[in-house]
């Protein structure tokens, strides 16, 4: 098997669709290395296994409504876009969503994917309830209530198996999406807090060379009322696809005409089928409050990256407090790289690009591209010894475990 891009070729020796829970937890309990995954949208080894990997969609799928509670319950392996047509047919929503709504909820929020806007947290924020099967074959469901709840939430697959969440929920709502063209770089450093705050989400993209950012797709809630001013950009007459060469037929629907939350959110439709081993991904979070002098840092790079570059998206994410979140307490900033498929050129760039990051409190998002000995990640993550002290009691035989994560936890201590 394969990842969704192609630059990776899974190591498990096995392969198993459980059709129960009950077998889900058989094989758990009996396997020595067992691994999970969803859509297969990691770009890394984040989710590869050299023993059993269980694949969820032969479990039951289920999304249920909890209207008293304000509740959705999920299975993990139903995609985002599955999850937001069966929301918006009984008229909830949840509060935002990622570029591609193809990817797996249990999937997106272990490894701390998130939307866009300076209010809204990550996906995972939206989490108020865990069910996963930990490495004795033992299914627990955790609740914010649980000392463990905070560390399970992102746990980049280490501490179980999840097969269910429990998302909060709200009333449906419309948004409308309109692109700006040419936004100068001196204008965009000098207010970034102020454009990125502009709209309810906000998409800055770039390949960092030349004086203007090409695009910058504001998402407004159609309760807000007109779009903000322009802040001496131009305002797109036709759609536009984030690459200038693309055609914009698969992307949602712009210029200023509202729609449902799930058909504008994302930036393409959901009926659209990404296709596979066209590119490479990278993200690196940081304080926004960094981000004019770390986008400084990047333009000072821009001539290394741009011939690697499709295209880096810019974006803002709100603080939670998941122990292992690359939002942990932090209001934060996203830097997002989408390679080109050049993965030799790529891994050597990286280490000159995160260089010049760590001065910012750069973390790497846990399902992309990225070089773990670049980073200390106990000083990075203020619960990071309590989470590895709870994954080696948990796991204490790193059943969970694989090269990536040991080279950021350390090897598990067997008894």
């Amino acid at each position: 098997m394969q990842n969704w891009a192609g630059n990776l070729e899974y190591s498990s020796a096995e392969v198993h669709r459980p059709t129960s829970v009950e077998e889900l937890q058989d094989l758990v309990a009996n396997a020595s290395r067992i691994k999970a995954l969803g859509s297969r949208h990691s770009f890394n080894t984040v989710a590869d296994t050299d023993g059993i990997h269980i694949l969820l969609d032969s479990l039951p799928q289920e999304i249920v409504v909890d209207v008293a509670r304000s509740t959705v319950k999920v299975s993990g392996g139903i995609s985002y876009g599955a999850l937001g047509r069966a929301l918006e047919e009984q008229g909830y929503a949840i509060h935002n969503l990622a570029s591609l709504p193809h990817i797996s909820v249990a999937g997106a929020i272990q490894t701390g994917t998130h939307g866009s806007g300076v209010n809204n947290p990550s996906l995972a924020a939206a989490v108020v309830g865990v069910e996963l099967v930990r490495a004795s074959g033992e299914l627990v469901t955790l609740s914010a209530d649980d000392d463990a709840f905070l560390a399970s939430v992102v746990g980049v697959g280490a501490l179980g198996i999840v097969t269910g969440l429990e998302l909060a929920i709200r009333p449906s709502y419309e948004v409308r999406q309109r692109v700006l063209t040419g936004l100068s770089w001196e204008r965009a450093l000098a207010d970034f807090q102020g454009i990125a705050s502009s709209a309810y989400s906000v998409s800055f993209f770039t390949d960092y060379t030349g004086d203007t950012i090409p695009q910058v797709w504001l998402k407004a809630l159609d309760t807000e009322g007109a779009l903000p001013d322009l802040f001496g950009a131009t305002a797109a007459t036709s759609a536009m696809h984030p690459l200038p060469d693309m055609s914009a037929e698969n992307c949602t629907e712009q210029l200023d005409v509202a729609g449902k939350w799930l058909d504008r959110l994302p930036h393409f439709r959901h009926e659209f089928t990404p296709s596979n081993g066209e590119e490479l991904q990278s993200e690196f979070l940081l304080p926004l409050d960094q981000a004019p002098a770390a986008l400084q840092a990047v333009r000072g790079l821009s001539e290394k990256l741009a011939p690697l570059l499709f295209i880096s998206e810019i974006r803002t994410v709100a603080a939670d407090e998941f122990w292992l979140s690359p939002f942990y307490q932090q209001q934060s900033v996203a830097l997002h790289f989408t390679w080109k498929p050049l993965q030799t050129e790529v891994e050597a760039v990286l280490p000159e690009l995160e260089e010049a990051l760590r001065p910012f409190g750069a973390r790497p998002h846990w399902g992309k591209l990225f070089t773990p000995g670049q980073y200390d990640f106990a000083a990075l993550y203020p619960r990071f010894e309590d989470f590895r002290a709870l994954v080696q009691a948990n796991d204490p035989s790193g059943k969970f475990r694989n090269g990536l994560l040991d080279s950021v936890l350390g090897v598990a201590v067997t008894s």
